[in-house]
Order: C-alpha cells, then structure tokens, then sequence
C-alpha cells in the first residue's frame, strides 16, 4: 500500500484540478486540499477490517484508505478500469475490497454508518460542517450514542457549507460535542464545485 505524506496528497489532487481545466474530466468535481495533515493522522488510526463512509468529496479519504491513485483517476474520468467501473466518477466512489463507501448525499452516510454499528463492524463515517446542521446526522448521532455502537463521526470543519458561512447559516452557532465524534477545522483551498475555472455537468 502507498504511503501518502501532504505534499503527495496535494500533489494528487492538483493534478486533478489541472486534468478537469484541461477538459478531461467531465462531471461534477469536489476536491480536498488545506486538511492533508489532519486526515493523515486519522488515517493511521483506522485498521483495515474498519469501515469508512465518505462523502462528496472523498479522494483524499480513498488514497489513505489505501485506494489505487491510478483506478481512482479512471474512475474520476469515467473510464471502465475505475472502481466502479467509471458510473460513479469523482461523488460517488465505492471500494468492498476496502470496506470504503461514499453517499454524495448531505449526511447521506449517517445511517449507513449507524446499520453497520449495529452489525458490530467499526465504522468512520465523514461529514462536512453543512452535514452538522442536518437532522440526519443528529438523529445518528444519537442512535450511536444511546446504543454505545463503534461509530466514529469526523467532523470536517471548513466553515462553509457550499458558500454559506457558519454567520449566514446560525446566528448563534454552537458546535456539537460527543466522544462518538472527531472534529477538526481547517481553510479550504478549492471552491465547493469545480476550481472556480471550468464546471462542466
């Protein structure tokens, strides 16, 4: 398995960026970038009989998870050698060799996340701070914790959902703490969709 370090992740999804410029990548494409360290060392808590739920935008979280980089970028391309055979493109990959899912629904992997908690399997289920808003993940949140499942919620914190700041969206916000939740803040370096040049659906 290849050992990514932060410049090799942010190496990865550069070349992303200049790929989806070029116009060879045609779909809706979310890129990670500023939270490169954080994931790492989250990563190397996570053993390979867990499971790990992404969300939309989810390449760093595969290449940590031990994902190929090389499948990843067919898969993005919409090529049949991807891990899903290029259906799911850059939202929606899934792994069964590495127990990795995605839901490019908002908080779409709570549930998913609370089911296999009560299969008894070890679950790291991602959300965005958007995510944290929803009914979805609090009612989770709950169920995880009123069960004690082994469901780990991480919270990743770039304080916008979409464009909406934590301001426009509460006008007193208060984070949720949990000891089923990781939390971790950090400056994004890519705009929600696309890299603010080219968006093509």
């Amino acid at each position: 398995m290849r050992m990514w370090d932060k410049n090799s992740l942010l190496e990865f999804e550069v070349n992303i960026a200049k790929e989806f410029e070029q116009g060879n990548i045609n779909c809706p494409l979310h890129l990670s970038g500023g939270n490169e360290t954080e994931l790492i060392e989250i990563f190397e808590g996570i053993q390979s009989e867990d499971y790990v739920i992404s969300t939309h935008r989810n390449h760093y979280h595969y290449l940590l998870r031990g994902g190929d980089p090389v499948v990843l970028i067919a898969e993005i391309k919409g090529q049949v050698e991807g891990c899903c055979g290029g259906h799911g493109r850059s939202m929606h990959i899934y792994d069964a060799a590495l127990n990795f899912y995605t839901s490019g629904i908002v908080a779409g992997g709570c549930a998913i996340a609370c089911g296999l908690g009560l299969a008894g399997k070890r679950t790291f289920c991602f959300i965005g701070d958007g995510a944290e808003d929803s009914g979805h993940f609090i009612e989770a949140l709950r169920f995880v914790e009123g069960r004690n499942l082994p469901v780990v919620f991480i919270i990743e914190d770039n304080g916008v959902a979409v464009e909406s700041t934590l301001g426009d969206r509460w006008d007193k916000y208060v984070p949720i703490y949990s000891d089923k939740i990781i939390r971790y803040s950090y400056k994004r370096i890519y705009p929600h969709v696309g890299i603010g040049k080219r968006v093509s659906f």
